[in-house]
């Protein structure tokens, strides 16, 4: 399953981050659409206007989990199992899209989620397998703009629910609706210590700082990662430029970032971060850290490379470990 969350900076820098938690390895890699594409996609065909970068594979046509485009609108797709629905045909007076094909509609035709939600009421999800999994895949979005602007969009009961996200986290299963009411039994927790108090005739001395947060979840439950992420993004001291707000996120999806071995699926699969994706809603830039190695790789969505590049780039990443061995610098100082 995945964990998002949106973030903003000192210097108004807006950004959007995800986990991409599953057990079938997808080979993650970053990918670049260029502008006025039609895809061929899983329920039909579509075009797209605008440039964007993201996690992307190019498999029978160009699929995406999350991106950022030239506007400034970034979005991820998260599993919503349980509360997936979509419709079996395409309404005549609708375009129809496989819900695994909505993540690169919606980077390559819409400039903001006010325009999103102009333009939600055109368009459907069907049911269309992926081929990659070889099933339907349950899902619901993030959707965030160069404004901060945060939204998610739930597929239930045959409608498209654009809501806007007030904390901008998002998990899996349930919905939204939920989650926000869930919130309420952990909304006296606090990054101050708590004071101690007599019992009977005995005072108990302090445990220190933290205490204030004791009882805050921890396990990999969608429920326990909405909490958490919350939570530390409440109270994480903000980051004052680009540098340190992807330190700063890469330091809250720490906290819910999952080990292989650690969470086994029922069909035996565990489900682990394979990547944890990073974009700069300002700079309209995609960063990506991959479970092989940490290192953050990056592609900017320059003027120069969506003015000429003519068809879909998919850039090979480094997943091998990166230790930075310092011994030849102190021998030959010492020397």
């Amino acid at each position: 399953m995945c964990t998002s969350l949106t973030l903003a900076n000192q210097q108004g820098d807006h950004f959007l981050a995800r986990t991409m938690d599953f057990g079938t390895d997808f080979q993650a890699r970053i990918m670049v659409m260029p502008r006025n594409r039609t895809v061929q996609g899983d329920a039909g065909t579509f075009t797209t206007q605008y440039g964007f970068v993201g996690a992307g594979r190019k498999l029978d046509h160009e699929m995406f989990t999350d991106g950022v485009n030239e506007c400034g609108v970034g979005i991820g797709a998260l599993y919503f199992p349980g509360h997936a629905s979509y419709l079996e045909d395409t309404p005549a007076d609708m375009l129809g899209l496989a819900p695994q094909d909505f993540v690169a509609w919606v980077l390559g035709n819409i400039t903001s989620v006010a325009d999103l939600r102009k333009k939600v009421g055109q368009i459907q999800l069907i049911n269309v397998p992926a081929a990659l999994i070889n099933v339907v895949p349950p899902l619901h979005f993030i959707i965030s703009d160069a404004t901060g602007t945060t939204a998610v969009l739930e597929p239930e009961g045959g409608e498209l629910h654009l809501i806007d996200d007030p904390v901008g986290v998002m998990t899996n299963s349930p919905n939204l609706s939920w989650h926000l009411q869930h919130l309420s039994t952990y909304s006296t927790l606090t990054n101050q210590e708590r004071p101690t108090h007599a019992l009977m005739d005995y005072t108990p001395t302090t445990q220190g700082p933290g205490t204030g947060a004791v009882g805050l979840p921890g396990d990999y439950t969608s429920m326990s990662r909405f909490v958490k992420t919350v939570f530390t993004k409440e109270y994480a001291t903000p980051a004052t430029d680009v540098p340190g707000t992807l330190n700063l996120l890469q330091d809250i999806l720490n906290g819910v970032t999952i080990p292989k071995g650690v969470k086994i699926q029922e069909d035996g699969q565990s489900d682990y971060t394979q990547y944890r994706g990073y974009m700069n809603l300002t700079a309209h830039t995609y960063y990506m850290d991959l479970y092989e190695n940490q290192i953050l790789q990056k592609v900017a969505l320059t003027d120069d490379l969506l003015d000429h590049l003519e068809e879909p780039v998919e850039y090979p990443m480094s997943r091998q470990v990166y230790v930075r061995d310092l011994t030849a610098d102190q021998v030959s100082t010492e020397e």
